[in-house]
């Protein structure tokens, strides 16, 4: 098992410094080490277009603005402490499940969007894919909140990554249920939470709701309903729904986070167990145990 954590940083000053007509096929070597992330996507996948609809750095504009913030992750050290952490969560997580297999992980930290609004807006600047097992996605603006939670960010994604590998969950996307995911963040927040603490471990955009009942009411009402295509909404809410041509069913931003975290710490309250674990704990389990 190997954890290794692509040095993008050098990648991505010199794309930004580049001469624009030569940045596409420089982003594109720079992702491709970590291009198994979209294997299940149908036919032929364009990096540089799934980069900048993840809400990547831009290849046409912005340079000295990118420049300044990809110093700022540089001098705050983001990558070795992204290593580190990972690292040590595996350790954590090893011996609370000695049996578990941890895969090959290679982790790919990027530069956001400074003119996306809804990636500075609502989604505060972060977001990140860690559900490919074997591949995790960072992608940051250089908040003071960000710089703060890397590690946290960086071991929330690897639960999702280890749940989700060989010998764990399986995810299918036709018949999966939205309470995988809202458990599946749920449990993602408490490993984080169990390493960095409260303060650092919980996902910012699901914090103001983490005592609202209606939202939770809302999002328990929809934890049956399948089909990984009618997520977006429950789980990240209808700004972000909306962004994406989803359907909004009348949730703020983050609710599927506040709930999983309720979820799943009545689960591991009732339990006593960890959250380490309980990684691969059954989502109808924790669901049934919480809500009882």
């Amino acid at each position: 098992m190997t954890i290794t954590v692509l040095d993008s940083y050098p990648a991505m000053r010199a794309i930004l410094r580049a001469p624009r007509a030569d940045r596409a096929a420089m982003l594109r070597a720079m992702v491709e080490p970590a291009a198994g992330m979209y294997r299940y996507f149908p036919g032929e996948v364009d990096l540089v277009a799934m980069h900048a609809m993840s809400s990547g750095f831009p290849l046409d504009r912005d340079e000295e603005r990118c420049l300044e913030a990809l110093e700022a992750l540089h001098e705050a050290d983001a990558w070795n402490r992204i290593q580190r952490a990972l690292d040590d969560a595996v350790a954590t997580q090893l011996a609370a499940t000695p049996g578990l297999t941890v895969p090959d992980i290679t982790v790919l930290t990027v530069l956001g969007d400074p003119g996306d609004e809804h990636f500075l807006g609502p989604n505060l600047g972060m977001t990140a894919n860690g559900s490919v097992s074997g591949y995790i996605l960072l992608n940051f603006w250089p908040y003071p909140e960000n710089l703060a939670r890397l590690e946290a960010t960086a071991v929330h994604e690897l639960n999702h990554n280890l749940r989700y590998s060989p010998g764990g969950v399986i995810w299918d996307p036709a018949t999966v249920t939205v309470g995988e995911q809202i458990v599946s963040e749920g449990l993602a927040d408490a490993f984080a939470r169990q390493l960095y603490g409260d303060e650092l471990g919980y996902a910012r955009i699901g914090v103001p709701h983490l005592h609202d009942d209606a939202v939770f009411a809302k999002v328990v009402s929809g934890l049956e309903i399948t089909g990984m295509r009618n997520f977006t909404a429950w789980v990240h809410g209808d700004e972000t729904a909306t962004r994406y041509g989803a359907t909004p069913v009348g949730l703020p931003t983050g609710a599927g986070y506040a709930v999983g975290n309720r979820l799943v710490d009545a689960y591991l309250a009732a339990t006593g167990r960890t959250a380490a674990e309980a990684l691969l704990a059954d989502r109808r389990d924790v669901i049934d145990t919480a809500l009882a």
